[in-house]
């Protein structure tokens, strides 16, 4: 893969990130805005019958706010990640690792996302399997949950 392919699959890597993460957020604040909506439906009701389901709704929309709050948290994470410059050949932020078995793309916790039919993990760094694999470079090993992964290479 020449250098310039390597860059191309970074920003569509990142692309489809952010694209997920402002998905998330999108879907975290529209649960959130229904929610609400269905609290305030309940208002005129008989005050003690609809009281425990707007307490409900509280607890729901409360909920929902986390989500959005970390969506938006994870949106602003991947504002940073062009500007990473890992060390060569070693795992970073906005780094894509290869290994023996399984694509990663060091940037936020998303799970799968794939680019041209292409499995990639999205993990965060700060991440049990990221710490596992930060300090390894191409051609060494490093094991998570008891499976050797092999690097193969970074970029």
């Amino acid at each position: 893969m020449t250098t310039k392919q390597r860059t191309v699959l970074k920003k569509q890597l990142l692309s489809e990130c952010r694209r997920v993460q402002q998905l998330k957020a999108d879907n975290a604040r529209q649960a959130m805005l229904d929610v609400q909506e269905s609290a305030k439906e309940s208002q005129g009701a008989i005050e003690d019958k609809f009281e425990s389901f707007r307490e409900a709704c509280q607890i729901q929309r409360d909920l929902f706010a986390r989500q959005l709050d970390e969506a938006l948290n994870g949106l602003q994470a991947l504002q940073r990640v062009p500007e990473a410059r890992p060390p060569k050949n070693q795992p970073g932020v906005g780094t894509v690792v290869v290994t023996d078995s399984q694509r990663f793309y060091i940037s936020v916790s998303l799970g799968e996302i794939k680019v041209d039919g292409t499995p990639y993990f999205a993990i965060s760094a700060f991440s049990p399997l990221y710490q596992a694999m930060a300090q390894s470079r191409v051609g060494e090993t490093f094991s998570f949950r008891g499976k050797p992964y092999r690097i193969e290479e970074v970029f």
